[in-house]
């Protein structure tokens, strides 16, 4: 096959699929050899009446659709990406004169990824929020850490605030006992509001081994309308009381949990990360708002196609979370009482300004020329292997070679939007006082 350039207006691209005769009449015997078995043919067993006999009788044209089915599909995905074409819709097909002995050409339009004249996206003016960790951001990460690594002793003395209780219990509305009212050896933070209200405060003061009738009210929006309102006693029996014991703060601790010998050198080096981070997610802002004013001064009408692709990527995603959750997309729909056509409806507005915030960019990615080098490549490969967990091997594979396409769009993504927050007029600002 010979795949020539045509041209590409109005992101239409056009192109040709030259065929030899002999590469159509390979196509042809491949044809009937598939479809053979569907003829019955007087004075022949099904199947193994000889291609000539067929096209006597139904006509030497025949096997022609098949053939090229079968040509198209083979040679169109690679046609397209020996050309670099980024195709958002189904193809149209013009074909040459089709007949035994003769070759074939195809021609194809397709419309491809729009490239659109984009405006004033140097030179944004945006504000950047400035903002200094704290003393008291340090401590708070600090205690985080310090609870992470704290445990559970079992209390000799009666319950308290903030206690651990396993117990046993059985409730009661009236003389009967109802159903999932009933536990054995469940554990309970007091002062969680896991339970009833007013069930986990009546437990405080009791020592292990002890019993207590607990006296609680349903709520009235209770989801149980046989149990909403109405007064229930729960009989309850502590087994253990045991509280959280946390681990001094000091130079132990340090060493105990990170790689530093001191609590203020874990600190410093705690106020440097959380500094980092938050650096990190002030650029991020920065750049979000220099997208969005370029999205607007830049008007682009988003191909339908590409705002269904997109739909059906949001959709994907939602299915991929639902399903770590043990949930299927459908009975998300049926729970949220969605018919699949209205919820389509739902994320359009969406989509379309995602389709067409991404149209802008790649088109200052054409206009500015930007290229992924390989030591972009190298360095987001590395990235991604160190963020997963991974070599840098594991990761090319688990992209794939057609995934790599799209991730070199990502990374051309990202270096426009750097390149743009570089010429932006940045202005550093204070945070606002929270009132």
């Amino acid at each position: 096959m010979k795949t020539t350039f045509v041209s590409k207006e109005n992101n239409i691209a056009k192109f040709t699929m030259e065929f030899t005769a002999e590469e159509f009449e390979a196509a042809v015997v491949k044809a009937y050899q598939a479809s053979k078995g569907q003829f019955m043919i007087d004075g022949f067993r099904k199947g193994k009446a000889p291609r000539s006999i067929i096209e006597k009788h139904y006509g030497e044209g025949v096997f022609f659709e098949d053939a090229i089915n079968t040509l198209f599909s083979e040679s169109y995905p690679a046609a397209i990406s020996e050309l670099e074409l980024e195709v958002i819709d189904s193809p149209a097909a013009d074909f040459s004169e089709i007949g035994k002995g003769k070759p074939l050409t195809i021609t194809i339009s397709v419309p491809v990824y729009p490239v659109v004249e984009v405006k004033d996206y140097f030179g944004v003016e945006v504000e950047q929020v400035e903002e200094t960790v704290s003393e008291e951001d340090v401590n708070r990460e600090i205690e985080a850490l310090q609870k992470r690594n704290s445990r559970m002793v079992v209390a000799e003395r009666a319950v308290e605030e903030g206690d651990t209780v396993v117990l046993d219990y059985a409730g009661f509305v009236g003389e009967d006992q109802f159903e999932g009212g009933t536990a054995e050896r469940q554990e309970l933070k007091i002062g969680s509001g896991m339970f009833i209200p007013g069930f986990e405060e009546q437990l405080v003061g009791v020592n292990a081994g002890e019993e207590k009738d607990v006296v609680v009210t349903f709520p009235e929006e209770y989801h149980a309308p046989d149990l909403a309102g109405k007064e229930a006693v729960f009989k309850c029996k502590v087994h253990e009381v045991k509280f959280e014991e946390l681990p001094e703060l000091d130079d132990e601790f340090a060493k105990d949990v990170s790689e530093y010998d001191t609590l203020e050198e874990l600190k410093a080096a705690s106020a440097e990360r959380l500094q980092k981070y938050i650096d990190a997610q002030s650029i991020s802002r920065a750049k979000d708002a220099i997208i969005e004013k370029v999205f607007e001064a830049n008007p682009v009408e988003a191909p339908a196609a590409m705002i269904e692709d997109e739909i059906d990527n949001m959709i994907q995603e939602l299915d991929q979370q639902l399903r770590y959750q043990g949930l299927s997309i459908d009975q998300y729909m049926q729970f949220m009482q969605k018919e699949a056509a209205a919820f389509r409806d739902e994320l359009r507005p969406d989509a379309e300004k995602k389709v067409a915030t991404r149209l802008v960019l790649m088109s200052i990615v054409e206009a500015e020329g930007i290229e992924v080098t390989e030591e972009d490549l190298e360095e987001e490969l590395k990235n991604m292997a160190t963020t997963y967990n991974m070599s840098v091997e594991e990761v090319k594979n688990a992209i794939g070679a057609e995934g790599m396409k799209f991730f070199k769009k990502d990374i051309q993504l990202k270096k426009v939007i750097d390149l743009m927050y570089e010429k932006a007029v940045v202005t550093k600002v204070a945070p606002k006082e929270e009132e």
